[in-house]
């Protein structure tokens, strides 16, 4: 074919594609059966057209002579719908939710091939691994259309994610399935449940590996090509072919599964790696990349559909019949016999019979499966009438899913009333309607006076404000229960925290990896409140001051090898996090007040405020110990904080001035040249110096003073240097007896037998009681900051004073003082003891 031809033909279907949606709306058809109509149209015109003018007649011809393989479908548009669903996923809700959703897109698949092939083979003369073949054709589900009506009717957010989720996975698990039986039946295999279970497993694990590996080299290379958004759109389109090829050709895992955790990877942590505005960019190619693959890939998949039906008969329609109820009975037994049992065993959150009804009857297929059924066709290995079988019967249940399923789902979805507002929700949409239509009329009576408008005019105006308004019933939030009401504003105060990170990445007031990290934080804060309201608040704030796997790994590496290097990064990185959270945390009391006091009511927002100031307070604590440990490092934070604000406003002013064509393009460039260069400087991090070296805190406790430089020396051998956390024990009850410890700088709490507390500063020491003693004196000592603490073991304390009398002397002299204490309250505990006998039996006691 000549290119001009093949491009006429593409160009004529895209402009085709451009009426469909306004066209599926009008009709309240789904636009993918709309797209099956067109497409079915087209594929029985292409071959009677004599009738048409030449424009239209070559255009014809030219779609009659596409040839359009299987290969062309799952290698041309497959990773595109792929990359693009997996992209736009909230990851975390996918995650919530991982357990029912897998149990779809895998259990399903299994049953659904087990089911129909059996029922095939029982009822037909084919062969069972034929019918098998079938099985796993028809498991895989096509979300499009369903998603589609999802939005339209306004379904919950949670029944599109477990939909979109199934459709992600299964077509891995049914095409994995449809790889072993094709090759049973071309005679290159044997039929073995164990070969099979072992094949899906390293494909469908080993495209997970290979999918997280390339999505996180590709976020990685997201900062490296930053600030050049055609290159890092561009390659997020490669990296969906390349995932799904390299996975397919290179490493014989899935392909499917590769394409989608590259998506997922990229959708999570791309929005950090790559500039603010590119991301934005991205989500409006992809969405117009998958509406174009979509559309084509339906059209092709319909053309096909004459003459994949043109050999049909009665039993084989029949037998369409047939797989339609065992499909269906499949899905049943899934989704009201299976579910259920995750949410005995508490895996993945409980799914509702509503939820269930739909994902039941929206298991719809669509042009996967009609590529796999072409597949088989293209394998002459296979016999013919195998072949006819399965382009036939397969073709015929796609159709009947858009067609019967399709056309009825969003009726269902209206008659189980999964397409309204929850009394809560309406009510809030009421008080936000009323809240808005009163502040647009009182700015629209200002533009009127201003403008000089006619009373007329302002009367007309006024009266729509007034109908909207009467017309709102059931405005009183106050008919809410008050702990809802705070659970409704802390979820709206989380979903701006998270939008606050991103503009404060935006604005380039924080690096990536540490806005992933707030962003991360700030989306499961979200999650929490929204699972368990109040209570999922107060057990977020504890998770969010709580030290990550990082920091507390780091923290044992120091303590056990002495490497602080990653231990100082982390300390940094807190440091940076808690400021930032400071600052995200002032603001939102405001937006508190401003925004949602008007559609809450004051009782709540004053609760909701109240809850954040005592956040508020919590960062504050954190972040005072650590200020009042690394001054400098303190001081240093809030200079790039402003600088990075100052710098951001400087460069919007610039921009502003551009675009009001105060300066040329060549001033401008020259202006941000200059901005760079005096700003570099607060992009360049400090280290925090730790100090944490036995040689120089040693210098800090007076018990060392008036040693040599060699005794010093010795001694700092001997010592370990630790780091210990606010609020986290420095000896447990069973650890006692095995050392003594200085301490360096910072201060600890030391619990007393007596059920009292002492602070022990820099300097000071504890743990020698039971050392010298030999008896087990236990302790309960607590960090009251970051403390600077240096740890001498059992032998090496008594190494050192064999070795130094005058050091002994030192310690004695202020153990002997802590042991008399110590002997006086177990006098004074024995005296109460015979005391309370006494009381208790005057005759024993005389």
């Amino acid at each position: 074919m000549e290119v001009g031809f093949l491009v006429f033909g593409l160009a004529g279907l895209l402009a085709l594609v451009c009426f469909m949606p306004p066209l599926a709306g009008r009709l309240k058809l789904p636009y993918s059966v709309l797209l099956a109509i067109v497409g079915c149209a087209l594929g029985y015109v292409v071959h009677v057209h004599d009738w048409a003018p030449r424009v239209v007649a070559d255009f014809l011809d030219t779609l009659d002579l596409f040839e359009i393989s299987s290969e062309t479908f799952l290698m041309v548009f497959l990773p595109v719908l792929l990359f693009e669903t997996a992209l736009a996923m909230n990851v975390r809700r996918l995650l919530d939710d991982l357990g029912p959703i897998l149990m779809m897109a895998i259990v399903a698949v299994v049953v659904c091939t087990v089911v129909v092939g059996f029922t095939l083979s029982t009822i037909s003369q084919y062969g069972l691994v034929v019918c098998l073949l079938l099985g796993a054709i028809v498991a895989t589900t096509d979300p499009v259309a369903v998603v589609g009506i999802f939005r339209e009717v306004g379904a919950p957010k949670r029944l599109t994610t477990l939909v979109e989720g199934e459709s992600l996975f299964n077509d891995a698990a049914s095409i994995a399935l449809y790889s072993v039986l094709l090759a049973v039946l071309a005679g290159e295999g044997t039929l073995s449940t164990g070969a099979i279970a072992k094949d899906f497993l390293v494909t469908f694990l080993g495209g997970g590996v290979a999918g997280f590996v390339m999505g996180r080299l590709a976020c990685g290379l997201f900062a490296w090509l930053r600030g050049w958004p055609t290159a890092e759109i561009t390659l997020t389109l490669t990296l969906a072919y390349l995932s799904f090829f390299i996975s397919e050709h290179y490493l014989g895992v899935s392909g499917v599964v590769a394409t989608v955790i590259a998506g997922l990877v990229v959708g999570s942590s791309g929005r950090t790696r790559m500039s603010p505005t590119t991301f934005e960019q991205l989500s409006s190619f992809w969405e117009q990349f998958g509406f174009w693959a979509n559309s084509l890939i339906f059209l092709f998949a319909a053309m096909l559909v004459p003459r994949l039906m043109a050999d049909a008969d009665l039993a084989e329609i029949l037998l369409v019949v047939v797989v339609f109820g065992a499909t269906l009975a499949a899905r049943a037994i899934v989704v009201f016999g299976l579910l259920p049992l995750l949410q005995m065993l508490r895996i993945g959150q409980r799914v509702g019979y509503r939820y269930k009804s739909v994902m039941l009857w929206g298991g719809l297929r669509g042009a996967v499966s009609l590529a796999l059924a072409l597949a088989v066709t293209e394998q002459h290995a296979v016999p013919a009438g195998d072949r006819q079988f399965v382009a036939v019967v397969v073709t015929g249940f796609v159709l009947a899913t858009l067609f019967i399923n399709g056309t009825t789902l969003r009726p269902l979805i209206g008659l189980l009333g999964l397409n309204k507002l929850s009394p809560m929700e309406n009510t809030l949409r009421n008080q936000a309607l009323v809240v808005a239509l009163e502040d647009l009329q009182e700015h629209t009576e200002q533009l009127a006076k201003t403008e000089h408008i006619g009373a007329e005019a302002q009367a007309r105006i006024r009266a729509v404000f007034d109908a909207s308004l009467a017309g709102v019933h059931d405005t009183q939030v106050a008919q809410l229960p008050e702990d809802r009401k705070v659970a409704v504003g802390l979820a709206m105060l989380a979903a701006r925290e998270a939008e606050m990170f991103f503009d404060i990445l935006k604005a380039q007031l924080v690096d990536w990896r540490m806005a992933e990290g707030l962003l991360a934080r700030a989306e499961r804060l979200g999650e929490s409140v929204r699972a368990n309201g109040l209570d999922g608040f107060e057990a977020a704030l504890v998770r969010d001051l709580r030290y990550s796997r990082g920091f507390r790994l780091a923290l044992e590496i120091y303590d056990r090898f002495g490497v602080q290097r990653w231990l100082a990064q982390s300390l940094a990185q807190r440091f940076s996090n808690l400021m930032s959270k400071r600052s995200v945390g002032q603001r939102l009391l405001g937006f508190a007040r401003t925004q949602v006091q008007p559609l809450l009511g004051k009782e709540a927002t004053d609760r909701i405020v109240a809850l954040h100031e005592q956040r508020l307070v919590l960062i504050e604590n954190a972040l005072q110990a650590m200020t009042l440990q690394y001054p400098s490092y303190a001081e240093w934070l809030q200079e790039a904080y402003l600088g990075r604000v100052a710098r951001e406003l400087e460069r919007m002013r610039y921009r502003e001035m551009l675009e009001q064509f105060l300066i040329s393009g060549e001033v401008y460039a020259d202006l941000m040249e200059q901005l760079k260069a005096r700003w570099r400087h607060i992009d360049k991090h400090p280290p925090l110096d730790m100090g944490l070296g036995a040689d120089e805190l040693i210098k800090a406790v007076p018990l060392f003073e008036g040693l040599s430089d060699e005794a010093r020396q010795a001694i700092a051998r001997l010592l370990k240097p630790r780091l210990v956390l606010p609020e986290r024990p420095v000896i447990l009850r069973n650890r006692h007896g095995e050392m003594m410890c200085f301490v360096a700088s910072g201060a600890v709490k030391v619990a007393l037998p007596d059920g009292t507390f002492i602070e022990l500063g820099s300097g000071e020491f504890f743990g020698e009681l039971a050392l010298l003693s030999g008896e087990g004196v236990a302790l309960s000592v607590t960090s009251l900051g970051y403390s600077r603490l240096l740890m001498l073991p059992a032998r090496d304390f008594h190494a050192l004073l064999e070795r130094d009398p005058s050091l002994r002397e030192r310690i004695e002299v202020v153990a002997r003082q802590r042991l008399r204490a110590l002997e006086v309250w177990r006098k004074t505990q024995e005296q109460a003891k015979e005391d309370a006998r006494a009381s208790a039996d005057p005759e024993a006691a005389a």
